[in-house]
């Protein structure tokens, strides 16, 4: 078993930055692929960013160049650094751990973003 608690999230106006933090509780967190999704009111949710076990990275288009995803693995963390916000970007932010081989995953319960325009 395991869990993960996120942090940092906030109101911010347009333009402003946030970071977010995730603390896994979970074995070989170094495994885990780590991962930022988001929901918006009345939106499904979507993956936001994605750091490999290797390092490697992804991002939704709409947040290249704007946010960027780390990871630490001798804190078992993971961060989203968030800037030039806006209000599109406004919405519950979850971290999830992910591995496939064999598949398991956790998810975060959450931290709420509000980006006033």
């Amino acid at each position: 078993q395991g869990y993960l608690v996120e942090s940092g999230g906030g109101l911010v106006q347009s333009g402003g930055s946030l970071s977010l933090s995730c603390r896994a509780d979970i074995e070989n967190f170094y495994a885990y692929e780590m991962q930022w999704h988001r929901q918006a009111p009345g939106n499904e949710r979507e993956l936001v960013a994605r750091i490999q076990s290797d390092y490697k990275r992804v991002y939704l288009n709409s947040v290249l160049g704007r946010f960027t995803i780390s990871r630490d693995n001798t804190q078992n963390k993971v961060y989203l650094q968030m800037t030039d916000l806006k209000p599109e970007d406004t919405a519950i932010y979850y971290c999830k751990a992910q591995r496939y081989t064999p598949p398991r995953e956790f998810w975060g319960r959450g931290t709420p973003v509000t980006v006033s325009s």
